[in-house]
């Protein structure tokens, strides 16, 4: 016998010069022998995956994004597939498919050898690949955990599937397999699973189905497209009954059953069943926000529940109230036949003592990643930007009582003269802040900035919420400047709230599948930006302007209880707007074309906004106020007074008006402007004559 040493000697000697080559070549065949034996053992680059993650392992639905009473609403990617527990499924679809794609399932560890044999014997016959032997275990391998493999056709796949086969067979039950299998499975017409490709061909559940649509969802696995019973029937119904033939052979059906199923005709629903398209302008929002608390965990973290601050009815609501009414200014806008803009329009609700945004819209069809105009689009406010002008004047000392003039007025302006007109060319004169907030009165509102001062104007409207470039300038006033439906929307939250600035956000909390808490919307103090009193004062006028002013349509529409809100309309009616709120809800409403210009003839935010406002809110809001919301501060004085001059009401006064005043700042002049009718001050004069004479006698 050689000893290892003279063996050694031999290979490594100097004679013959073949040997040390050949050493090589037998390090070379160690080295890749080792290389092979780890790449499988720890499936190449990507690493296997641990017991736990076999066993908790489910097939992807896509994330869901639930509103906040936990109502399903969208999700995150769209994936047809329903997962569905193998207790539901019946014994004859799973039969049909164990003795279609693995006879042996049940008798083997995963890979079955015997088939792997035959197919290798075959394959070397021919001197190509024409058969394959993967098992149900190998394709619930390549389709769960290795579809970054699924393109390549290679000894390396096959070995690493042949591994994790192993692995898949030592850490689940055959029945968990077949479950994950018929789960898993791609059947054509980008349906994943049985549940889906059945809803998708036949129009129900699994649990329905007949021997022959069993085989004919069976005959599919081998190749979607080619059997796919809508494009090529006769191929299918040839696949089926093949399958029905093989269900015989394994003692799953009889031969009469199976023959009468061959005789069956091929039933397909009438249309493709597609489940919640999942089109939603207030998922692409979800999806930055996920993306942007998450960071790259988000590719990782596998199917998610998105916890959002949404309401399910109200989303609907608002989705439908733009389409009807983008589709009614659209109907009746003037437009030259080349233009083929059509006009848009946004949403935006949110919970003013929170800022939790309830809706989301923005646009008539959601699109995928497109321009949401509720986040993106910046549009001038118009009217809808007085409220601030009115806040900041209250704030320095102005009471809804005080009286601004309402004439034509000329002021300077970044180097021209200025000279805005009301809406119409109708001016009122003398206004209480209130009358002149509740007509929109544009000569009023530019006066009363100039006399508060643009620059408290802007500081005012800054605190609120508008965060958009301003410039303390005359138009300011007025709205020229741009800003986002949803900024303009959280800056009415503090006049609704009491006078706490909000900031807006959508996302409460994010968890895995299992109910592990990923993320958690942090909590933050309000800040005041308004004093209380004031809140209730501009807020006290807005009503107004719903029950009796440009916004009234809202109450002509039906809408009851306390509402409060301001229309917007921009120049030449290019936008138009509404922002209304209760005590549990602030919603703005924008329309207009996304290249700014003229909507149609007489466009304002009072005819074509308000209208989809009331529609959002009868439809889609079941939250009403709570009892005693709105009520003045405890610190506030009331006094009854003329709606028109702002004195304190005598019993002559034709309109008054309840207001409230913070103390110091009440009226206390009478009323002058009203005086007793002609014929009861003769009267009373008579009466007084009569006590003077009565008096005069008397002394006599």
């Amino acid at each position: 016998m050689i000893s290892w040493k003279r063996g050694l000697e031999w290979l490594t000697g100097g004679q013959p010069r073949w040997r040390r080559p050949l050493l090589l070549a037998l390090v070379l065949c160690a080295a890749v022998l080792l290389w092979l034996t780890f790449w499988v053992g720890t499936c190449g680059f990507y690493g296997c995956p641990s017991t736990s993650q076999i066993q908790a392992f489910r097939p992807s639905e896509g994330s869901q994004v639930l509103d906040r009473r936990g109502t399903r609403i969208g999700r995150l990617t769209y994936v047809r597939r329903i997962n569905v527990p193998l207790a539901q499924v019946p014994r004859h679809v799973r039969a049909a498919f164990i003795a279609t794609e693995d006879r042996r399932f049940y008798y083997h560890g995963g890979v079955d050898w015997r088939s792997a044999g035959r197919a290798a014997l075959r394959n070397l016959s021919a001197l190509s690949f024409r058969e394959g032997f993967s098992t149900i275990t190998m394709q619930v391998v390549r389709n769960a955990f290795l579809p970054h493999l699924s393109g390549e056709r290679s000894l390396r796949r096959k070995l690493i599937e042949l591994e994790l086969a192993r692995r898949l067979e030592a850490n689940l039950t055959k029945q968990q397999i077949l479950e994950t299998y018929l789960n898993v499975i791609y059947l054509g017409n980008g349906t994943y699973g049985i549940e889906a490709a059945s809803r998708d061909l036949f129009g129900k559940s699994v649990g329905r189905l007949s021997l022959a649509e069993a085989a004919t969802l069976a005959g599919l696995a081998k190749g979607p497209s080619v059997y796919a019973p809508r494009r090529h029937p006769e191929r299918a119904i040839a696949r089926r009954n093949l399958v029905l033939s093989l269900m015989v052979r394994e003692g799953y059906a009889t031969y009469a059953g199976a023959t009468r199923a061959q005789s069956e005709p091929l039933r397909l629903a009438p249309a493709e069943w597609r489940p919640p398209q999942d089109r939603s302008y207030a998922l692409d929002p979800v999806r930055a926000a996920v993306d942007s608390v998450l960071g790259d965990a988000s590719a990782t973290a596998g199917d998610l529940i998105v916890h959002t601050t949404l309401d399910a009815p109200a989303q609907r609501a608002a989705e439908r109230a733009v389409q009807i009414q983008a589709a009614a200014i659209q109907g009746r806008a003037a437009r030259p036949r080349s233009a083929r803009a059509d006009v848009e329009g946004a949403v935006v609700a949110l919970d003013p003592r929170t800022g939790a945004i309830r809706a989301l819209v923005g646009g008539r069809r959601s699109v995928q990643r497109g321009f949401n105009r509720a986040l993106d689009a910046r549009r001038q406010p118009g009217s809808a930007f007085k409220p601030f002008v009115y806040a900041a004047a209250l704030s320095a000392g102005y009471t809804p009582a005080s009286v601004v003039d309402d004439s034509p007025v000329a002021v300077e302006d970044q180097g021209h003269i200025w000279r805005p007109e009301n809406f119409g060319g109708v001016y009122g004169g003398p206004l209480t802040l209130r009358r002149a907030l509740m007509r929109s009165a544009n000569a009023a509102t530019v006066r009363l900035s100039q006399a508060v001062g643009e620059k408290r104007v802007v500081a005012q409207a800054r605190r609120s919420g508008i965060r958009s470039r301003m410039e303390a300038v005359p138009s300011l006033a007025l709205g020229a400047l741009e800003v986002t439906p949803l900024e303009l929307v959280a800056a009415y939250a503090p006049f609704a709230n009491g006078g706490l600035g909000v900031q807006p956000y959508l996302i409460t909390r994010i968890e895995t599948g299992d109910g592990s808490v990923l993320w958690r919307s942090p909590t933050s103090q309000p800040e005041r930006v308004l004093g209380a009193a004031e809140a209730f004062q501009i807020t006290s006028m807005l009503r107004s302007v719903v029950d009796d002013g440009t916004g009234r349509v809202v109450r002509e529409m039906g809408v009851r209880g306390p509402v409060a809100g301001k229309t917007g309309t921009t120049n030449d009616g290019t936008d138009v707007w509404f922002i209304g709120y209760t005590p549990t809800l602030v919603a703005g409403v924008w329309f207009g074309y996304d290249s700014p210009r003229p909507i149609g003839p007489n466009a304002s935010g009072g005819r074509l906004a308000a209208p989809a406002w009331a529609m959002f809110y009868l439809n889609g809001w079941r939250e009403r106020s709570p009892v005693g919301a709105w009520s003045p501060p405890n610190d506030l004085v009331e006094r009854r007074i003329d709606a028109y001059n702002g004195d304190l009401a005598n019993e002559w006064c034709p309109v008054t008006q309840r207001e409230w005043f913070k103390p110091g700042t009440e009226p206390t002049t009478l009323c002058r402007d009203h005086d007793a009718p002609m014929l009861d001050r003769l009267e009373d004069f008579g009466r007084k004559l009569g006590k003077v004479l009565k008096g005069i006698l008397e002394e006599l």
